[in-house]
């Protein structure tokens, strides 16, 4: 099932599954989102949860037992229950399960909030510990951007532009894209990075100690986004490797993938989140569409 949120500047939909957005479409016809091409990624805008990236072996222990979780963790790949509705709102959540606790044995509510306001939309991470000891978690934002927005455009007139001046690191990767434990300066170009699909060819550039907001823009048309998370210290940008995909994925996350070959105890992995039982987590993050 698809909600609708709409205001006069936008209309979002969303899918029950995964609590994912399918399109943002601005009033004059202009759609930013990734529409989900699968020869190059056919999805269009992910929700990480419970832990973000690739876990070592596919597995992670908690309490001496060891627990299978895949990619991104299962958030994405299941069915969520309405919570509310209006014109321009929507909640939508997932609770734990038989199936969600074969993986990971926690009692939990994680819900996605969005919320349209003028040319922007807010998005809520809420996590709630609804069991009787600590509960351990990562989480993020996957959404996926048309890159180009306009026709006659190519992908390298656009760039990515920091929201202030900043001297990123980027944290180096293993060859199968874990995290090799290492980072390392990323060198700016007044301030952006212009894009190039080369950029990856080895996966995701993972960036911290950066501006919270990036602007996709491009001289040549007005249409663009602003992707702004205060707090989520760290941001991967991708798209599908070795390809020249029509897109880029601005990705904020709160925490990270695991190191190459070490299984993570998430009793004790960092960055993560560690809330206690009756606890609740809240974390916004904001993408407004330009040119409307």
């Amino acid at each position: 099932m698809e909600y609708t949120l709409k205001n006069r500047l936008l209309t979002v939909r969303v899918s029950d599954h995964g609590a994912e957005m399918q399109s943002i479409l601005g009033a004059d016809g202009v759609e930013y989102l990734w529409q989900g091409d699968p020869a190059y990624w056919a999805r269009h805008a992910t929700n990480l949860f419970p832990h973000v990236g690739r876990l070592t072996n596919g597995t992670y222990t908690w309490n001496g037992n060891t627990y299978e979780l895949g990619p991104h963790g299962f958030a994405r790949n299941l069915d969520y229950t309405l919570v509310e509705q209006t014109e321009d709102t929507l909640v939508l959540e997932l609770t734990d399960s038989d199936e969600t606790r074969k993986g990971y044995p926690f009692a939990f509510s994680y819900r996605l909030m969005y919320r349209l306001e003028n040319d922007t939309l807010f998005v809520t991470f809420r996590v709630e510990n609804r069991g009787g000891e600590v509960l351990p978690f990562g989480l993020g934002a996957h959404p996926g951007f048309r890159v180009p927005m306009a026709d006659g455009l190519q992908f390298t007139d656009y760039k990515v532009v920091f929201g202030a001046p900043c001297n990123p690191r980027s944290l180096d990767l293993s060859p199968a894209a874990y995290l090799a434990g290492t980072d390392s300066p990323y060198s700016l170009t007044a301030n952006a990075i212009p894009l190039r699909h080369d950029l990856f060819d080895n996966d995701a550039i993972i960036l911290k100690d950066m501006a919270r907001s990036v602007s996709l823009v491009t001289d040549k048309d007005p249409h663009g986004v602003i992707v702004s998370f205060p707090d989520m210290p760290y941001l991967g940008l991708w798209h599908t490797p070795k390809t020249e995909a029509p897109f880029l994925c601005i990705e904020p996350w709160a925490t990270l993938p695991a190191v190459q070959d070490v299984v993570e105890d998430f009793a004790t992995k960092e960055p993560f989140f560690r809330l206690a039982p009756g606890g609740v987590y809240e974390n916004t993050w904001t993408i407004q569409m330009l040119g409307q």
